[in-house]
């Protein structure tokens, strides 16, 4: 379905058709229409699925008709987990908006930074996008007013949750007008999300893309069984044979991706290491560096990689499995996107062999796995 089906004004579809979307998911498909209407929405969907222009858009919408804001009173607030992905939805908002005939100021606020350039740059903003615990310390310092927020999203819901945010998340709602309309995103809808949805939504219409583990088809997937002792050598053949210009490498914990790195360095293959470890500005420049194609390899955790969305990022490497197949399907699922195909690499060791089959049991589907006990990786 085109964009200019949705009821869209002339400004927000040339804005569309700039940042090259061609045809709207099937969660902008949904939500835009019932966003406009002003109603309650819950949407089940993956990181990936094209939420954030889905509320973006309606939202920019609606913001044309209204007066301009008044200072330190947002209109809209946008919850969000991690610093990467409000930055990520700022420039979402950000471009979208830059057709309106009235402007719309949007802005991103997180901890890890100075609070004053914050508190400086938040005079009339309309669109506020907000970590809980840094929104807290604006509204303690008086910086912003909550109580004419009209339209509410949280996004990643669950993922807010997980990381512990319930109790700032309910003062937050206690700052909040009873009457606004209220917008959540989460992957699943278990234990507190459901309580949130059951005393902060009203009436919502749901809709719900795909399930948990399903994977896209563009995605092709294919696993290398590797000796542990080995994965480093083979990872840095892997991207040199397949000639990879632009990867995304996960490891599970802080110390495996600097070591990474490291590695991939002295061998001549530009890398950064994305995680909670790096200052926010560092962090920042090795996302701009690598989707600019500066930096080859991009090595990140799980929690550190939430607001990496590249439109054509043709290579996803499991360097270690995650916990879960939930993450192992977000994990791939940053490839194969925007409808052009994607490769994910998963390094299997003998002890990953019965996590791997678990996975693939959840995901329904068998990956292809490769030896590479054969390989020559002297001087890799």
């Amino acid at each position: 379905m085109s964009f200019s089906a949705l009821g869209l004004s002339p400004s927000l579809l040339k804005a569309v058709k700039e940042q090259g979307y061609t045809s709207a998911y099937p969660i902008q498909q949904q939500a835009i229409p019932v966003v406009l209407q002003g109603k309650d929405v819950l949407g089940i969907a993956q990181t990936g699925s094209g939420k954030t222009a889905g509320f973006a858009l309606p939202i920019l919408q609606l913001l044309e008709k209204k007066a301009e804001t008044k200072n330190r009173f947002v209109k809209v607030l946008v919850l969000v987990p991690t610093r990467e992905l409000a930055v990520q939805v700022e420039e979402t908002f950000y471009n979208l908006s830059i057709h309106l005939p009235q402007k719309v100021k949007s802005l991103a606020v997180y901890g890890g930074v100075s609070i004053n350039p914050q508190m400086m740059k938040l005079r009339g903003t309309d669109v506020l996008i907000a970590t809980p615990g840094r929104l807290l310390d604006l509204v303690g310092q008086n910086a912003v007013k909550l109580s004419g927020v009209e339209v509410l999203v949280l996004d990643e819901a669950d993922k807010m949750l997980n990381l512990g945010f319930k109790e700032e998340m309910d003062r937050i709602f206690d700052l909040l007008p009873a009457r606004r309309q209220n917008l959540l995103f989460s992957a699943t809808l278990v234990g507190d999300v459901e309580t949130i949805v059951a005393t902060q939504l009203h009436n919502p219409v749901t809709i719900k893309v795909e399930t948990e583990t399903s994977v896209p088809d563009l995605i092709d997937q294919v696993a290398y069984q590797v000796a542990a002792e080995k994965k480093g050598p083979f990872l840095r053949y892997l991207i040199n044979h397949e000639n990879m210009q632009q990867v995304l490498v996960f490891a599970s914990s802080i110390r495996t991706a600097d070591n990474i790195v490291g590695k991939l360095k002295k061998n001549g293959i530009e890398a950064a290491a994305l995680h909670g470890d790096k200052s926010q500005g560092a962090r920042t420049e090795a996302l701009k560096q690598f989707k600019a194609g500066k930096v080859r390899v991009l090595v990140a955790t799980d929690l550190a990689s939430r607001g990496i969305d590249i439109k054509f990022l043709p290579y996803v490497i499991n360097y270690e499995l995650p916990r879960s197949p939930k993450d192992y399907v977000h994990r791939i699922g940053r490839t194969g996107r925007a409808e052009a195909s994607g490769k994910a690499i998963s390094l299997i060791t003998p002890e990953d062999a019965h996590h791997f089959k678990i996975i693939q049991k959840k995901m329904g589907k068998q990956v292809t796995k490769l030896p590479t006990d054969e390989l020559d990786l002297q001087g890799m």
